[in-house]
C-alpha cells in the first residue's frame, strides 16, 4: 500500500490520487469531524490530502485567498489537511434565506436565489444554475431539470478530479443521509457523487442518539443495488463505555450486511470544529461543556450574543470564548442583557428580518439603553448594518428603506454584487486580519468618533463588516481591555492565549481520534484501492424508480 503513504502529491504524469466519501446516517452524525480527523491523520503521515464537499447548505462561510466563498467546515477541514482552502473543495454552497429558499453560490460566487423546489428541478419552478450560467427565470420541464442536474454534477466531479490530480488523496464529506429517497434523483453530494467518481463510502452513525445498528442497516437497505455496491464500511461515533460490549452487535451487523465497522470513536467533550449550522461550534464547545477557565484578572467578562434569525458566521465569537474568564452565551430576551458586559450582534443572512426580530423581542430597546449608558455593543457584518441609521434594501429582503437602530452614523445600501474579501488592517494599535461576505455597503455619515476596521465607533458602540477579526490575538486582547474598562470590570486578558494554536490542538485531537480508534489500515485500503469487490445486496433496496 505505497500509493498514498507520503507520496507528497502527483508527479505530473496524470496519475490520480485516492478517494473516500464519508456519509452519515443522519445530519450531525459526525461527518465533518470524521472527515477532518482523517485529513489531519493523513497529513501527519506526510500524505498530500484535500477535503471536498460537493454541496453544502450552511450560513457559516469563509472567503478563500482568491476571493471565493465556501463553507467554513471545508475551510476547517483544509486547515486539518494543512492546505490552503479553495473553491474546488466546495463547488456548491447553499445559503438559506428562509425555510424555502437559498442563495446558490457556485464555484465561490453567488449566481442567484432559488426555491428548494426550483433547485431540485421540480416542474414549474426556476431552473437550477448550470456550471457557467445564471439561473434562467420561468418554468422548466423535467427534461430541462435533468440536464441542469447533469451539468451541476459535471461541475462537481470536475472539481473533485482536479483535486485528485493534485493530491494523493481526497476525503469527501456527504450531506444529511445518503438514503434520502425523495432526493436521490437529484443527488450530487452522496451516492450520486460516489457513483460518478467511483468512490468507496464509509457511513458514520451517532450511537449517542441510540439506534445506531438500525440506522446502519436501514440506511443501506434503502439504497438501490448500484448504490449499495459503494457502501464499504461503517464507523461508530460518540460511543461511551466499554467497546467490548458493542463488539457482538458489530459482528451481527457484519453478518447482516457483509460490511465491517472500521472504527468506534469515543465520545469526546469539546471537540470543536466550525460546523455547518447549529450552536455547537468550534472552541465554544469546550467552554459550554466544561468549566470555564479561571480569569487571569479578578473578574470574569460576560458576553451576550443576540441569537438573531438566519444567524451567520457566529464562529466570530469563538475566539472570545477561548479566553480564560470569558463567558459567552446566546440570548433572545432583553432581561438576559442585564448582566452582560458586552452585547454582540452577529452576522445574518436576513438583516431586515433580524432587525424586526430585535424590535419584536424588546431587544432593540434594551440595546439602545445600553448604548446610552456607555455599555459596550459590537456589531459584525449584518449586526453592524442593524446598528446604522437606515437600511436601503432592494436585494436581500426587498423591503425598501428601513430605519436601523440609529446607534452608528452609517447608511447601508444593499448592492447586487456581493463583497468577498480578505482584508488586513490595524485597530487599537494591533494588526488585524479578517474576511468580508456581504451585500450591504455602509456609507459613513457625520458623527463617527473614529474608524474601526472599515466600520466605525461611537462611544462604546463598535461596528465592522470584518468577520474573524477577533482571531487576531493582539487585537482581541486590546478590544477586551476596552470592554472591561467600559464595563467597570477588573478583567485582564491572558497574555498567552493564542487562538491559532488552540485550533491546531483541536484539529490534532480529531486526528488522534482516527489514529487511535479507527482501523487505519482498512481506511488506507479503501482510499487507495477504491470500491471493494463482492459487497452483498441488502434487501429490500430502494423503492421502485429510485436510482
Amino acid at each position: 500500500m505505497s500509493g498514498i503513504r507520503g507520496k507528497g502529491g502527483t508527479d505530473g504524469s496524470g496519475s490520480r490520487g485516492g478517494g473516500l466519501l464519508v456519509a452519515g446516517t443522519t445530519s450531525d452524525a459526525g461527518k465533518s469531524v470524521v472527515t477532518a480527523g482523517i485529513c489531519r491523520w493523513l497529513a501527519r503521515k506526510g500524505v498530500s490530502v484535500a477535503p471536498f464537499k460537493a454541496q453544502n447548505m450552511s450560513l457559516n462561510s469563509f472567503v478563500t485567498r482568491e476571493g471565493a466563498e465556501i463553507g467554513r467546515a471545508q475551510a476547517m477541514q483544509a486547515a486539518a489537511a494543512r492546505v490552503e482552502p479553495s473553491a474546488l473543495m466546495n463547488p456548491v454552497l447553499l445559503k438559506p434565506g428562509s425555510d424555502r429558499s437559498s442563495q446558490v453560490v457556485l464555484l465561490g460566487k453567488p449566481v442567484g436565489e432559488l426555491s428548494a423546489r426550483g433547485y431540485f428541478g421540480r416542474p414549474g419552478t426556476p431552473a437550477r444554475p448550470g456550471p457557467a450560467v445564471r439561473p434562467p427565470s420561468g418554468a422548466v420541464s423535467p427534461g430541462e431539470a435533468a440536464k441542469g442536474r447533469e451539468a451541476l454534477l459535471g461541475t462537481v466531479t470536475e472539481c473533485l478530479e482536479e483535486l485528485r490530480r493534485t493530491h494523493d488523496a481526497v476525503i469527501c464529506e456527504g450531506a444529511g443521509s445518503p438514503a434520502e429517497i425523495n432526493l436521490r434523483r437529484t443527488d450530487i453530494v452522496n451516492m450520486g457523487l460516489a457513483r460518478a467518481a467511483g468512490l468507496p463510502v464509509v457511513v458514520v452513525g451517532d450511537i449517542d442518539r441510540g439506534g445506531v445498528f438500525a440506522s446502519f442497516f436501514g440506511t443501506t437497505a434503502l439504497m438501490s443495488a448500484a448504490d449499495q455496491r459503494h457502501v464499504a464500511a461503517y464507523l461508530v461515533n460518540k460511543f461511551r463505555g466499554d467497546v467490548s460490549l458493542l463488539e457482538p452487535g458489530l459482528e451481527m451487523l457484519r453478518d447482516l450486511t457483509g460490511r465491517p465497522t472500521v472504527g468506534v470513536l469515543p465520545f469526546a467533550h469539546g471537540l470543536g470544529i466550525d460546523e455547518e449550522d447549529g450552536l455547537r461550534v468550534s472552541l465554544r464547545g469546550t467552554v459550554r461543556e466544561s468549566v470555564v477557565a479561571p480569569p487571569y484578572g479578578a473578574d470574569v467578562l460576560r458576553i451576550a450574543v443576540a441569537a438573531v434569525p438566519l444567524m451567520s458566521n457566529f464562529t466570530d465569537v469563538d475566539a472570545l470564548a477561548a479566553e480564560p474568564g470569558v463567558v459567552v452565551r446566546f440570548v433572545d430576551r432583553p432581561e438576559e442583557l442585564a448582566d452582560a458586559d458586552l452585547v454582540v450582534l452577529p452576522g445574518t443572512r436576513g438583516t431586515v428580518r433580524a432587525l424586526e426580530w430585535l424590535r419584536e423581542r424588546g431587544l432593540a430597546g434594551a440595546i439602545a439603553r445600553r448604548a446610552a449608558e456607555g455599555r459596550p455593543v459590537l456589531g459584525v457584518c449584518g449586526g453592524f448594518q442593524m446598528l446604522g441609521e437606515r437600511i436601503e434594501d432592494e436585494v436581500e429582503s426587498r423591503a425598501g428603506t428601513v430605519a436601523g437602530l440609529g446607534l452608528l452614523p452609517v447608511r447601508v445600501r444593499f448592492a447586487a454584487e456581493k463583497t468577498l474579501a480578505r482584508p488586513v488592517g490595524e485597530a487599537l494599535g494591533e494588526r488585524v486580519e479578517g474576511y468580508e461576505i456581504h451585500h450591504g455597503v455602509a456609507e459613513p455619515l457625520d458623527g463617527a468618533e473614529e474608524p474601526f476596521l472599515d466600520g466605525c465607533r461611537v462611544g462604546s458602540v463598535w461596528g465592522t463588516h470584518w468577520h474573524g477579526s477577533l482571531e487576531s490575538d493582539g487585537f482581541r486582547r486590546a478590544f477586551l481591555r476596552r470592554v472591561a474598562d467600559a464595563a467597570g470590570r477588573a478583567f485582564v486578558p491572558a497574555p498567552d492565549t493564542r487562538f491559532g494554536e488552540l485550533r491546531e490542538e483541536q484539529l490534532d485531537r480529531l486526528g488522534d481520534l482516527i489514529e487511535e480508534h479507527a482501523d487505519t489500515d482498512a481506511l488506507l485500503r479503501l482510499i487507495e484501492g477504491g470500491v471493494p469487490e463482492g459487497l452483498p445486496f441488502v434487501p429490500p433496496g430502494a423503492p421502485g424508480g429510485t436510482s
